[in-house]
């Protein structure tokens, strides 16, 4: 996807809700500039009125919402600016979402996907974002991960921002501190970029551990999507760096450097019993995963025993996930490397590991190489319903510094007939996770 190049406009020192532009440059008489004022004390209100007149162009003309440098946008409502055309988007300043959880609790808006919700849905075709590499988001989320106190899903608790109906479209250059919960979702979307992305959702109050105290702060997750691209991120988050979820198709992730975090998290899915699902033609390439990773990257389904309900139950979920490539990842002293659990239950319980139907298949990881404190190669928990086929490694290995040793252990369950590798010990401990 070619990047479209937008010609630089100049902005009057006054901000009004919208205006004409110069008539030089590429950018026709009859499109429009939105300046967002952001001196109310809930700028809610503005950002919509914003994107309502300038949003929505046709034809070659183009739309321009600019947030003003050096501006804090305070946010105390929900918002909902969907339905946008032709339009660019730049974040020059901060937009700061307000610590009053219970609003939030009572009023985020819904997700579409595992009774999850968020506090802003943006969506539009032919959409230019870009933050300049400092323009931010901001979910002032230490209050959220001191309230949660290391609860999975909290109902309401929002999502930073839904990209949901995306097409054709830009994302770049734009920083994600502090989420509320997930930092992105891109749902129901196609054909979107996303680049130059920093991402930093971290507790500032306790040290990081595997129990994270800032749960679920995703760095993003692709749902119902297709031919999505993030490209050159940095990613410190307490949950799933980057998460592909329900189909999810033609996804390429390279480029990353993560620090704190999951790894790469293909799940969980198979949450809807009965329902079919899919992930398939996913590569992540050239990623370097830190010190306080627990997983390079690591698939997880939901066991074929439905209990409970989303977000912290369900299962009996059908379908496959298929032809997933993860190369060139360097590992630096991480905790663990690849993992695959089939046991993901109803708030924790424990169990019923081999009775997922959803397939695991055509999964390979090649030129891995680093140092780690594990030394298991592959923790592979798969179905006995429907044992993982088609698991290949080729040229994968990790140093141990501690003891001066290789990583050597294959842990396998239900794994038919791996490639590159023989299973040496079965399964030490039902990872849930």
């Amino acid at each position: 996807m070619q990047k479209r190049l937008i010609a630089a406009l100049s902005l009057p020192a006054l901000a009004l809700s919208a205006q004409s532009p110069p008539s030089h440059g590429h950018t026709t008489s009859s499109s429009r500039i939105c300046v967002v004022d952001s001196s109310a004390h809930d700028a809610s209100y503005a950002i919509e009125r914003a994107f309502r007149t300038c949003g929505h162009e046709t034809g070659e003309k183009r739309g321009k919402v600019v947030f003003k440098k050096n501006e804090t946008y305070n946010v105390r409502r929900v918002m909902n600016t969907t339905g946008l055309t032709n339009v660019d988007v730049e974040i020059h300043g901060t937009l700061l979402w307000d610590t009053n959880i219970h609003y939030w609790l009572n009023n985020s808006l819904p997700v579409g996907y595992q009774n999850q919700s968020t506090a802003w849905v943006f969506g539009g075709e032919n959409v230019h974002w870009t933050g300049f590499g400092y323009g931010t988001l901001d979910g002032n989320g230490q209050v959220w991960y001191d309230f949660i106190n290391g609860t999975n899903n909290y109902p309401g608790r929002p999502h930073q921002i839904s990209y949901r109906g995306m097409k054709n479209s830009v994302i770049e250059k734009t920083r994600f501190v502090q989420s509320q919960m997930w930092t992105m979702t891109v749902i129901h979307s196609e054909n979107v970029l996303l680049e130059d992305m920093y991402v930093n959702s971290t507790d500032a109050k306790q040290e990081v551990g595997f129990d994270f105290s800032s749960l679920n702060t995703d760095g993003a997750d692709v749902i119902y999507s297709n031919n999505i691209t993030f490209r050159n991120w940095t990613v410190d988050c307490g949950d799933d760096n980057i998460s592909t979820k329900a189909n999810s198709t033609n996804i390429l992730i390279e480029n990353q450097d993560w620090y704190t975090g999951l790894g790469f998290a293909m799940g969980s899915i198979g949450q809807y019993a009965g329902e079919y699902e899919t992930v398939e033609n996913v590569t992540v390439r050239n990623v370097t995963v830190h010190d306080r990773m627990r997983y390079a990257a690591y698939f997880k389904t939901w066991t074929g025993v439905s209990r409970g309900y989303p977000p912290n139950g369900g299962g009996g979920g059908l379908g496959y996930a298929a032809n997933i490539t993860l190369s060139d990842f360097k590992l630096d002293n991480t905790s663990g490397i690849f993992a695959i659990t089939q046991c993901t239950s109803y708030n924790g319980a424990r169990g019923e590991c081999n009775t997922s139907k959803f397939n695991i298949r055509d999964i390979t990881l090649e030129n891995w190489s680093g140092t780690s404190t594990s030394a298991v190669l592959a923790e592979l928990q798969c179905s006995g319903a429907s044992p993982c086929t088609g698991i290949k490694y080729n040229n994968v290995s990790a140093y141990i510094p501690s003891n001066n040793t290789m990583a050597s252990h294959y842990l396998c369950g239900n794994v038919s007939e791996p490639i590159g590798f023989e299973c040496t010990d079965g399964l030490w401990e039902e990872n849930n996770r």
